[in-house]
């Protein structure tokens, strides 16, 4: 004869209480964490939690405010600034400076969410989480990459114009979301731009079809997760704000 299961919810494996899982992922407080789900202002999978709701960590989609919270602690988001003359694999087989050179203290395995070449530098992001680094190397997701282009000058009054028009190159063409000019000496300028284009060298492309071509090229923001003073060959975690921005500038 079958024996009924006593298995509860709270003896499978993974599952725990969700004012617990919230405030294991900084949140906050248990208690501040049970007035977030009594409020309704908290969603797992879609429904709207209540109180003494379980959850797997590892698989449930938890929303707070309309904004992911991520309570997977195998997933790993970090920010690295790329320096220059270092390439964008984890291993080069020619024995050049690799990302993998820097990472001595980044115990997980971690992938790098787009590329910059060789001579450029800035802002790399690093994760596996394969499902949002999809997403954000993606042109139909629209998420904007910035960068700081130190160029030859003096820049021309029709550039931003043109920049923001679409440019017409061999593979197609190409616009600006966004183009300021920073600061202008000389036979120098340097401008920031903002597109979400992926493609090859696509900034340094842009800029020489245009007649500036590009001294200098420094990534400084990934949608909405900016450089700041971090130091080149040196990595970051990500906030717990900035992931749910990456979602949130990453959504459908």
């Amino acid at each position: 004869m079958w024996k009924r299961s006593t298995m509860s919810l709270d003896d499978t494996p993974g599952v725990e209480r969700l004012q617990k899982v919230l405030a294991a992922a900084g949140v906050g407080s248990r208690r501040a964490c049970e007035d977030l789900i009594f409020r309704r202002r908290v969603t797992v999978d879609g429904r709207v939690a209540r109180l003494g709701d379980k959850v797997d960590p590892a698989t449930a989609e938890i929303m707070v405010n309309g904004e992911r919270v991520i309570t997977d602690t195998r997933l790993v988001y970090l920010a690295f600034n790329k320096p220059r003359g270092v390439v964008s694999t984890m291993a080069d087989e020619k024995g050049r400076a690799a990302l993998a050179d820097y990472l001595d203290r980044v115990d997980d395995r971690v992938y790098h969410v787009g590329r910059l070449d060789a001579d450029s530098e800035g802002l790399l992001l690093l994760t596996n989480d394969g499902t949002l680094a999809h997403r954000l190397m993606h042109p139909s997701y629209g998420v904007s990459k910035t960068y700081l282009c130190e160029v030859a000058g003096p820049l021309a009054r029709s550039a931003g114009r043109r920049l923001r028009a679409g440019v017409e190159l061999s593979d197609g063409p190409v616009k600006v979301d966004s183009f300021r000019l920073v600061d202008a000496v000389g036979r120098t300028a340097l401008v920031e731009l903002s597109l979400h284009e992926g493609r090859k060298h696509i900034v340094r492309r842009l800029m020489e079809e245009i007649g500036h071509p590009v001294n200098r090229l420094v990534r400084t923001a990934i949608g909405p997760v900016r450089l700041g003073d971090l130091r080149p060959g040196r990595t970051r975690r990500l906030s717990n704000a900035e992931i749910a921005a990456l979602f949130k500038a990453a959504e459908d």
